[in-house]
Order: C-alpha cells, then structure tokens, then sequence
C-alpha cells in the first residue's frame, strides 16, 4: 500500500495556507489510513484536518483548517493507493491481449475495480466483487456503476469470461440494483457467440432479472491484427443488420413494459449496416455516450448549434471527489497538449480522422459546401484488424498519412486520441511531420476551428 503523495496544491487553498507542498507523502489523515481517493475525501471532509506528512525522509505533522464544505486544495497522485484489484478473467476478445508488443506497461494493466467504476466509468465484471464491496457501495452510494454483462446465461457467460465465477457474479448486480444504486449494463457482441439466439435470451435476461438497469449498450468486439483467438471474428455488414434489429426489437418490448426503451446499440452498428442513426430522441438523455452510444448524433447537433454544452470526456467521473486524478480515458487531453498554429488562418483545412469518424463527418460536411475543407481519412495499420475508431490512431499512422498531404494547410486532430498529450504508441503531436490543431472531440468544437479562416 502507498501514501497518497501530493503533485500539486491550489493557489490560496486550505492546504496551501498550512504548509502542504508538492512531493509531500501523506502516511495518515485524521487518525486514519485512507486506501483510495473516496476516502480521502471523506478524512478530509471537516474543518480540521490533521495530516501526518512524510517530506525528505522527516516525519512532519500538517494542521489545515478550512471552511464548512471548502475543498482541500491538493491534487494527489493516485486515485486508489491500495493495489487496484485487477481482472482475473481471459476474455478472448479482450483488447488489452490485442496489443502490439512493446507499448507501455501501463496500457496493459487490467482492472477490474468497482472503485474505478465509479470514478473513471470504467466497467467491471463483479468477478472480484465481495460482501464487503457491497456494503460499501450501498453505505457509500457509490453510484453510477459500470458493469460489463455480456450474457445473462451463466454458461455462456461463464465461458466468454474464461471464469467459472462469471455464471454467479451478477447476483451481486441483483444486489445493487434492489438497493438502489444506478448501475449501466453493457453487452459486448462477438459474432458466433453471444449474437443471435443468445443476444435475445441476454435481452429477455435483464428484462427479466435487471430491468431496474438505468441504460444497457449493445457494442461489437474489435479484433486487431494482433488477436491469437480463431473464434473472434469480426462483424460484417448482415451482423451488424441482424443486432440493430434485435436491440430495436427489445426497445419496443422494454418501453411498452418499462415505460423506456432502455437498451441502445452502438453506432459503429449503425455505419457497418450502412443505416440512419436513430433520431436524438431515441437515446434517452445519451447516457452511455462515452461508450459509443449516440456520439454521432451528439456530434452533429453540437455541430449544428443545437447542444449548449459539449460531450467530450471530462477529467474525472464525479468533479465532487476532491483530488482525484484525471486517469485513462479521462486523462487530461488539449489542455495538455501544446496547439500548434503554423498555418496560414485562410488555407485548405484537412480533418483527420477514422474511417468511422469519416463517415460520420462526410454528410456533416457536405452541408456546409466548402471546398476548402476535406477529411483526410487516417487508416489503422497499427493495430490493423477491424479497428476503424478515431481515439485509437496513433502518430505511426498519421506521420505516414501526413507525409502525403500538401504543405502549408490546416491540419485538425481531435484529442480523444490522446492521452496525456501522448498518442498510444507513445509519438506526441511533435513528431509529426507537419503541424497540427489539436481540437477538442465534439461538433462544437470542430465548428469553431473551421469557422475561423472565413
């Protein structure tokens, strides 16, 4: 276990005005140990605090008094400073076991952590999950959560998660669910395995066992050049038809049941068919946007002036958690990464984007009949396979897509592809051959960027 060590204190901050400075480790607060960043701002909650404080080897106490509410004022390092409890199942389509050799470590590190849920919505299987997580859930009112379903036959569910505890695990979603916490189901799809008859028994599953689920997203599996798993294949264009179908079947049964259409597939399904993405009313507040669900719809309406405040990821599931860190998908993006304004304001503009990022932008364009914007459609050769979404390119294939470009014009990079100011192969904006905008990852956004050479 670490103690939580202080990387930056705000300004005129309680904090700040008893002494606390970066690099501190903070041992103790308040008499207690905290494992995770929800408990730190718990023990930091009340208007004394009384941190014992390791600082070049001496052990040091720090006495902060603040105000009734009044935030701490220190970013710490770490959102969980027990061990993250990772993931004990072998799922075939998993995609960090789709990885090229040689990425940073971090990128293969497996949660499975309800507390990670909660803060970064990153989703849990419950195959770890204990008594004790329950009780603190529900005490805590750790919610929403995450949980990645899959199926609801405990066979099948069992075998996709390579784990005999994947057949009884969900007994702890009933839990949550009949205590009152919001939880977000999600299904991913691998075709000859959890589709068809399957997906429908899934379906009739929640509705049946889970219908308290606040939203359930149907998503397909990526498989890259980089899979060893003969069954994992990918999706073709009738797959696609044949889950679209399925899921809008089950939306009618849900709403006429439940009063709401509850299940919601994603759009990559909708670009593979070749279908309309439903209208924004369909999707029900968008509450699984981050995972694919209604993101092309949100993009043309903010791209259209329809939406007052952007959908890109923010630096944190819940602002509320004092200190905790912006991690992963979350992690900080353009205010990162420097922008860099080589070109001339009035030149060609080209968008780089994916394949699905393309199609979802070429109607969108089309519509503002400019002939000095273009898409420049980036191909993943990196990861290769089927893998086709904006926030996995990487800089190997946009250095070798720029190097064909002409000289001179406006080139905007959206920063869902970055993390940290980092691509994931580890290149930054500035081994690029040319000079890029990074451009915040919403219509909005992209609007302003091209409407500022006219």
């Amino acid at each position: 276990m670490s103690a939580p060590r202080v990387l930056a204190v705000a300004g005129d901050s309680p904090a700040a005005r008893a002494g606390l400075i970066a690099g501190d480790e903070v041992a103790v607060v308040n008499g207690a140990v905290p494992r995770d960043v929800l408990e730190w701002q718990q023990l930091t909650e009340p208007e004394t605090v009384e941190l014992d404080v390791m600082r070049g080897g001496l052990e040091i106490t720090v006495s902060v008094h603040k105000q009734h509410g009044e935030p701490l004022g220190a970013e710490i390092h770490s959102s969980v400073f027990d061990r993250v409890r990772t993931c004990d199942n072998h799922c075939a389509f998993c995609f960090i076991y789709q990885l090229p050799a040689g990425m940073r470590k971090s990128l293969s590190l497996k949660d499975d952590d309800y507390r990670l849920s909660f803060l970064y919505g990153n989703f849990t299987t419950l195959t770890r999950f204990t008594e004790a997580d329950l009780e603190r859930v529900v005490a805590e009112r750790l919610s929403p959560l995450n949980v990645s379903i899959h199926a609801t036959d405990p066979v099948v569910r069992s075998r996709m998660l390579r784990n005999d505890r994947g057949g009884t695990s969900l007994r702890w979603l009933s839990a949550m669910l009949d205590a009152g916490i919001e939880v977000h189901g999600q299904v991913v799809v691998c075709p000859g395995i959890n589709d068809g008859d399957v997906l429908d028994d899934t379906l009739a599953g929640v509705l049946d066992q889970y219908s308290e689920l606040a939203s359930l997203c149907v998503v397909p599996l990526g498989v890259s050049d980089h899979s060893n798993e003969p069954e994992m294949r990918h999706h073709q264009p009738s797959d696609a038809c044949a889950v679209i179908d399925a899921v809008e079947d089950w939306q009618g049964v849900y709403e006429a049941v439940l009063g709401r259409r509850l299940v919601f597939a994603a759009d990559e399904y909708y670009l593979l068919a070749g279908r309309a993405f439903p209208q924004a009313e369909a999707y029900e507040g968008f509450p699984m946007h981050e995972d694919g669900i209604g993101m092309a719809r949100t993009f043309e309406i903010e791209f259209e002036g329809g939406s007052g405040e952007a959908t890109r990821p923010k630096s944190g599931f819940f602002a509320a958690v004092d200190g905790a860190p912006a991690e992963g998908y979350r992690a900080e993006r353009t205010g990162a990464t420097p922008v860099m304004l080589r070109a001339r304001s009035n030149a060609p503009i080209g968008i780089l984007t994916a394949p699905y990022g393309a199609a979802v932008l070429g109607p969108i364009l089309e519509r503002l009949e400019r002939d000095d914007v273009r898409i420049v459609e980036v191909q993943n050769r990196f990861f290769g396979g089927n893998i086709a979404v904006t926030g996995l390119m990487v800089g190997t294939d946009l250095i070798r897509v720029l190097n064909e470009q002409p000289r001179g014009h406006r080139y905007l990079l959206p920063d869902v592809c970055l993390t940290e100011g980092r691509f994931l192969d580890d290149l930054t904006p500035a081994d690029l051959p040319q000079p890029v905008e990074v451009v915040s990852t919403d219509g909005a956004a992209l609007r302003r960027a091209i409407g500022s050479c006219r």
